[in-house]
């Protein structure tokens, strides 16, 4: 899906009340906008959060959360 959304001149943009909504942006939300190759992304913080977790998991070898990933770091060096 395409939106189109106005900039002001001193930068700002609203985002449409509809997308607010199936987002779950209400009363201020914080987005993040990632800029790529292919353009701009915009995620929620739950979805950054989400991306972020995904890109751990490609370098701890899905072993858990950080705190397994510690414990097991220190297994292996007999800390």
């Amino acid at each position: 899906m395409t939106i189109q959304v106005p900039i002001t001149e001193t930068g700002r943009m609203n985002l449409p009340a509809s997308l607010r909504k199936r987002l779950g942006l209400s009363g201020g939300g914080t987005v993040f906008l990632e800029e790529t190759a292919d353009g701009v992304v915009l995620r929620t913080a739950a979805q950054a959060v989400a991306r972020a977790q995904e890109l751990a998991r490609r370098y701890t070898g899905d072993q858990g959360g950080s705190a397994d990933f510690i414990a097991n770091r220190r297994a292996e060096t007999g800390e």
